[in-house]
């Protein structure tokens, strides 16, 4: 009996033990599930959160979640998102290599001088000049121009590539047969001059300097490859062979005068000024002429008057030799 006592009391206390351990671990399984669980939806708050607030890395997970609430696939929701995020990359660089990329009001400005010589009076090269209307004849850049009717404005349609601008061109300051200065407003802008030089009699020296902004992605990839000053050299030669030898006769031009974009004399008054100082020049050249024709005339009697009287004096003093004899 006392030994069958012992027994059972061993077992019993091996098998409160066991229960103590099976209790305690799965108190711990309990304790650290809990904590997995609390972890978890503080995790899924935050990102409710940053769902509702359309945050995340870039906003993309929203609009995945977006697409897949409308139907969408879960590849085709997260393909098309990740082409997305391929093409604002691609499109970011290309708009940098153009000169899109940086800060508002940034452009990047090409300069263009050029320098050409005619054989003909700078008077003519200027009015020549002066007659932009005709560029589009000649020019491979001007599709068309005309004047304005307040003569300090014109409009332009120029090739850029295989499409066409337009834009608006004022002139700041032009002096008959010394230089014009403008400036042009649109996509693209360019402030500009363009000098005349004589030479000599007949040798007129044009420079032409433009400063160039492009504005649109054309104008920006062709001024990569500085299309535009190949092609403002080319125009200008084309200009060369045009008033050499193109046109034969003598261009009006427009003689008109503007200082700080206004006009302080019109054409036709500088003409009007142009006749009255070559009459005037006319005038006192003929006065000239008379006067010394009459000046001479005097001289040549006075002249002839000594040569009678020294004629007539050794005629008297022949004869009075020979009466005394």
């Amino acid at each position: 009996m006392p030994e069958d006592t012992k027994e059972k009391s061993a077992a019993d206390s091996g098998g409160s033990g066991l229960d103590k351990v099976r209790e305690e671990f799965s108190n711990y399984l309990l304790a650290k599930a809990s904590n997995l669980v609390s972890s978890a939806g503080g995790k899924v708050s935050g990102l409710a959160e940053k769902v509702a607030e359309g945050g995340g890395p870039g906003g993309e997970l929203p609009k995945m979640g977006a697409k897949l609430l409308q139907g969408e696939s879960p590849a085709k929701a997260v393909g098309g998102q990740v082409a997305k995020k391929i093409k604002d990359k691609t499109v970011g660089k290309v708009k940098e290599l153009f000169g899109g990329g940086g800060e508002a009001g940034d452009k990047k400005v090409t300069n263009i001088i050029e320098v050409l010589d005619v054989g003909l009076p700078l008077r003519r090269v200027y009015d020549h000049w002066t007659e932009f209307e005709e560029f589009s004849g000649f020019m491979k850049g001007v599709v068309e121009a005309s004047r304005g009717d307040d003569d300090i404005t014109s409009d332009w349609t120029g090739k850029v590539g295989p499409s066409k601008r337009t834009w608006q061109a004022t002139v700041l300051e032009q002096v008959p047969d010394n230089r014009i200065v403008w400036k042009t407003s649109g996509e693209a802008t360019t402030h500009g001059s363009v000098s005349f030089h004589e030479l000599a009699p007949n040798l007129t020296r044009i420079v032409v300097v433009v400063e160039y902004s492009p504005g649109g992605f054309l104008e920006k990839t062709a001024n990569i490859w500085r299309a535009q000053g190949r092609r403002l050299r080319l125009d200008l030669k084309h200009f060369q062979r045009y008033v050499t030898l193109g046109v034969q006769e003598v261009p009006e031009g427009w003689r008109g005068e503007i200082r700080e974009e206004e006009l302080v004399r019109s054409h036709e008054e500088v003409l009007a000024e142009d006749e009255e100082e070559e009459e005037n020049g006319e005038g006192e050249n003929g006065e000239y002429d008379e006067d010394s024709d009459t000046e001479g005339g005097e001289e040549d009697e006075e002249e002839e008057g000594e040569y009678e009287d020294e004629d007539r004096g050794d005629g008297e003093d022949e004869d009075e030799e020979y009466e005394e004899r």
